[in-house]
């Protein structure tokens, strides 16, 4: 691999992880439209199709939740009413960091530029990194929800590249996602620090596998 000067890094699941209580927020959305709960965030997540529509949240939310009241034989509730209440109750500023960003970011910085790209609204994502006190560290942010096309689509990554003005050969995509983030860097000529949750990279080839990113400064210090 050729010496790294950029860094690029997804927001959620990489730097970040929320700290509501989902299950608390779940249920608050059904005290909001005086509806008895049925299922559970889990049920929720599952029953979600594909990625997030970021510009129709209440009703992608709303298409889940429908799913999972027809599980439960409850065609009477207002699947569309609980979405906006169940969006109304999420606090995007509820956030911290995850193990290791801080000292991953300090390694970045000292080799050149930083920045994120991540597929979220400008206004759901700013509030994440102003609560994280980040947005001044920071060389450029991309919001693929605000462009035609978000990741894996090679877009955001084009942009953010544009923006700072490097090389997509020097630069590391760090994300936790196999078939937004790596997909997406990979698709942008970009290599790529996979964030492993779980299970292996599988058809994928990331450059790099880490389980922390506590890992990443020994990654940039081979690179550098």
């Amino acid at each position: 691999m050729v010496n790294v000067d950029t860094v690029l890094f997804d927001l959620d699941g990489t730097l970040c992880r929320r700290t509501q209580d989902m299950q608390a927020v779940y249920e608050r959305a059904f005290e909001r439209v005086g509806e008895t709960p049925f299922g559970d965030p889990p049920a929720l997540w599952e029953a979600l199709d594909g990625p997030p529509d970021h510009g129709d949240t209440v009703g992608y939310f709303g298409a889940g939740l429908a799913r999972v009241a027809a599980k439960h034989g409850r065609a009477d509730v207002d699947t569309l009413a609980l979405a906006r209440a169940l969006v109304a109750e999420i606090d995007d500023s509820a956030v911290t960091y995850l193990p290791g960003v801080e000292t991953a970011l300090e390694s970045a910085a000292a080799v050149g530029p930083i920045g994120i790209v991540t597929n979220g609204p400008k206004d759901r994502q700013r509030t994440k990194l102003d609560a994280l006190d980040v947005t001044d560290r920071l060389d450029v942010v991309v919001y693929g929800a605000e462009l035609p096309r978000s990741k894996p689509h090679t877009e955001p990554f084009d942009r953010a590249l544009e923006k700072l003005g490097v090389s997509r050969e020097r630069t590391l995509y760090v994300g936790n996602s196999l078939a937004y983030d790596v997909a997406g860097a990979h698709n942008a000529g970009l290599s790529v620090a996979w964030l492993r949750e779980d299970g292996d990279a599988g058809a994928y080839e990331p450059e790099y596998v880490i389980d922390s990113l506590v890992e990443l400064p020994g990654i940039l210090r081979e690179n550098g």
